[in-house]
């Protein structure tokens, strides 16, 4: 039980990518007073809290009234998540690729900074959401399960608002250079886990 929660915990390290996450969050908030930063770090979490959630508890349901085998969504998803990790490794890193998406945006929007690029999609990722669905099946695993899984997961995020309130004094610790490096190691290791699924789901959809 405690290897299935380590693996979980490191599933959604690596998608949800919380240290990669302080970066953008620095860039986007550092004309802001230190009482706006910090509701714009409670805002952006609880939101991407409450979009996991949702597909923690509705994902697989929709996925079965779309007539969509978990077993091929999975293997989808393992596919997805693989590029995305793919991204991680060889291209721009997190920080860097969703700060040139946040300047997109006009000064007019600050204030909805904690939904974009924050919360969506630099915490609640597509591959989180989708890692969330593969972790809850609900044919595999029981409602006990289930929630440790939720657990975990609420715990992950718990670690991004902490880590997005010391965003300061992270950033002057570790650096770009050092949010960049944690990125890449944790999308190979995320690379690994899809292989992992997407095989998974290829095998269980023939065996069904």
């Amino acid at each position: 039980m405690l290897s299935i929660l380590v693996t979980q915990f490191v599933v959604l390290w690596a998608v949800i990518d919380p240290v990669g996450s302080v970066p953008v969050y620095l860039s986007q908030t550092q004309h802001l007073a230190k009482k706006q930063r910090r509701l714009v770090a409670i805002k952006a979490v609880a939101i991407a809290t409450g979009v996991l959630l949702f597909f923690l508890l509705a994902g697989q349901v929709l996925l079965e009234a779309m007539q969509i085998p978990l077993p091929a969504f999975q293997a989808a998803g393992g596919l997805v998540l693989l590029l995305f990790a793919l991204t991680m490794i060889f291209g721009e890193s997190k920080p860097e690729q969703e700060s040139k998406m946040s300047k997109e945006i006009d000064r007019s929007q600050l204030a909805d900074l904690a939904v974009y690029p924050l919360a969506i999609p630099s915490i609640a990722s597509p591959g989180a959401m989708m890692a969330i669905v593969m972790l809850t099946d609900n044919h595999r695993h029981a409602f006990i399960d289930q929630a440790m899984t939720a657990g975990v997961m609420l715990i992950v995020l718990l670690i991004t608002l902490f880590l997005l309130l010391g965003a300061t004094h992270i950033q002057k610790w570790i650096g770009n250079v050092g949010a960049a490096i944690i990125s890449r190691v944790m999308g190979l290791i995320l690379a690994a886990v899809a292989v992992s699924n997407l095989l998974q789901g290829i095998k269980d959809y023939y065996i069904v």
